[in-house]
């Protein structure tokens, strides 16, 4: 990786511009918890921001929060749903620390109480359909991951924890979270430092101890009395970086975020001596679905064979088509569930129909036989309502023998894809930053996605697994920060 910035010494700065006991960089869904639970915790706490206001990524979002172990919404709604059953779910899907995951699922339920105190407005609405989010206005709870995916659904029991704020007119649904919580840290007071860009941080002892910052023009040293929590966002609008870690993204990928999302916080953790981990790791997404039908079909790469179950989550399918060679595949439909998939900026491709299978597998140009054998022997479970081949669930499987057939090209570097980076600097339970031999970097904390996320790579990935654990972590680093503890 490139060399991160220098750390500058207290013998640098000839004098503070000013002082806080937290200073917490940046103004997205973790650095705003982080900022309003250290104010809450006593300590004097200053935000800096890069833009000309708060909000970030998180406020262009849909506005999804992965949470469950029971909150009210889904005691309202009558799922069924505690923390160990969260918390198996998690162990078995993703490669995150137990410690985390373990956190995270007991407080779940009351991070939601929280949230909805903050003003972030949830209905008590479900949806039950297969969908990537919701879009009408009072948002709700729907089924966002791989829950109901083999081997998850056998190892915890599914439940519904996509929680989707409402949207208006005039805001999406993230917008309306981040308003809600950013007008809560200026009802507090918390005092905001907006267009600064942090340079460089401050270390004395091996204790980071302030922050120099670019402010109106010229360059200004920060005290951080107790702590510094970088908040910065992903890496994925800088191209050097992304190549770096993550070569597989096609040319043809966008990435999703704001432009300030350059890993500038990640490289400033870096810097004084914090590791980073899972920089490899991203969630693509060009869902199929809706039409929820379409996942009836069945997706086949080059070489004409299946390589996944297609109700996956569609970050899930978007990793395994990556990995392809060539990055190619294809949907195949028969005329019963024909649709064109709705996702429009997706650009899935219609590539053809045809009237047998020998003349879609020679118009895809796949190997003689290849597509001929997938579908026998997909359909020869599937006429007993399984598939023994994935194990896609019972409710997506039907037997594609209805002709005409057709294909629509899902491959990873001719559709658009879009994109989210999930590494970053590692941290323990508390948001503390850790160095390479795992002891914290003292005074030194990091929230939100400039952090290693709890999921390592879109195979793990659910929607709302950013604002959920993001919101959740940057108010334990908040915290912890506030009490000056360095145990």
């Amino acid at each position: 990786m490139s060399q991160p910035p220098r750390t500058l010494s207290r013998e640098d700065v000839r004098q503070w511009s000013r002082s806080a006991d937290v200073v917490v960089i940046g103004q997205g869904i973790g650095g705003v918890c982080a900022a309003l639970e250290a104010h809450r915790g006593g300590a004097k706490t200053l935000i800096v921001e890069r833009a000309s206001g708060g909000g970030g990524t998180s406020a262009t979002s849909e506005g999804i929060f992965y949470l469950g172990g029971g909150t009210a919404v889904q005691r309202a709604l009558g799922v069924e749903d505690d923390a160990e059953a969260l918390f198996q779910f998690l162990k078995a899907s993703t490669s995150a620390d137990e410690d985390k995951l373990r956190a995270f699922a007991d407080g779940s339920a009351a991070h939601f109480d929280w949230l909805e105190a903050q003003g972030v407005p949830f209905s008590r609405v479900a949806f039950t359909g297969k969908a990537v989010s919701l879009a009408g206005d009072e948002g709700g709870l729907l089924t966002t991951g791989n829950e109901k995916v083999w081997p998850y659904r056998d190892v915890a029991r599914p439940a519904a924890r996509g929680h989707q704020a409402r949207r208006t007119k005039d805001q999406s649904s993230g917008g309306l979270a981040m308003a809600a919580l950013l007008a809560r840290c200026e009802a507090e007071g918390i005092d905001a430092l907006y267009d600064t860009q942090a340079l460089a941080l401050i270390v004395e002892g091996g204790r980071v101890i302030g922050v120099r910052l670019k402010h109106d023009g010229g360059e200004i040293d920060i005290e951080a009395r107790r702590a510094v929590v970088l908040a910065t966002g992903s890496f994925n609008a800088n191209p050097q970086m992304v190549a770096e870690n993550a070569p597989l993204i096609s040319e043809t990928a966008r990435p999703i975020g704001i432009p300030y999302n350059d890993g500038s916080g990640i490289d400033l953790g870096r810097s004084a001596g914090g590791v980073v981990e899972g920089m490899d790791g991203i969630i693509a997404t060009a869902s199929l679905y809706p039409p929820a039908q379409l996942i009836k079909g069945i997706v086949v790469n080059a070489q004409g064979e299946r390589f996944v179950a297609e109700d996956v989550y569609h970050g899930r399918l978007a990793s395994y088509v990556m990995e392809q060679p060539g990055q190619t595949a294809y949907l195949i439909l028969d005329s019963e569930i024909f649709a064109y998939p709705e996702t429009v900026d997706a650009r899935h491709a219609l590539v053809d129909g045809w009237d047998t299978v020998e003349a879609m597998e020679a118009g895809l140009e796949l190997p003689e036989g290849s597509l001929a054998k997938a579908l026998e022997t997909y359909n020869a479970s599937a006429r007993g309502g399984e598939d023994e081949q994935f194990h896609k669930y019972h409710d997506w499987v039907k037997p594609l023998d209805k002709p005409p057939y057709a294909a629509f090209d899902i491959s990873f570097n001719k559709s658009m894809y879009a994109y989210l980076t999930l590494g970053g600097l590692k941290t323990d339970v508390h948001g503390r930053v850790l160095d390479e031999a795992g002891a914290p970097v003292a005074g030194l904390y990091a929230a939100g996605a400039c952090a290693a996320q709890l999921t390592k790579d879109g195979k793990e990935y659910a929607s709302g697994l950013t604002l959920g654990p993001g919101s959740f972590y940057g108010r334990v680093a908040g915290r912890h920060a506030a009490r000056g503890e360095m145990e």
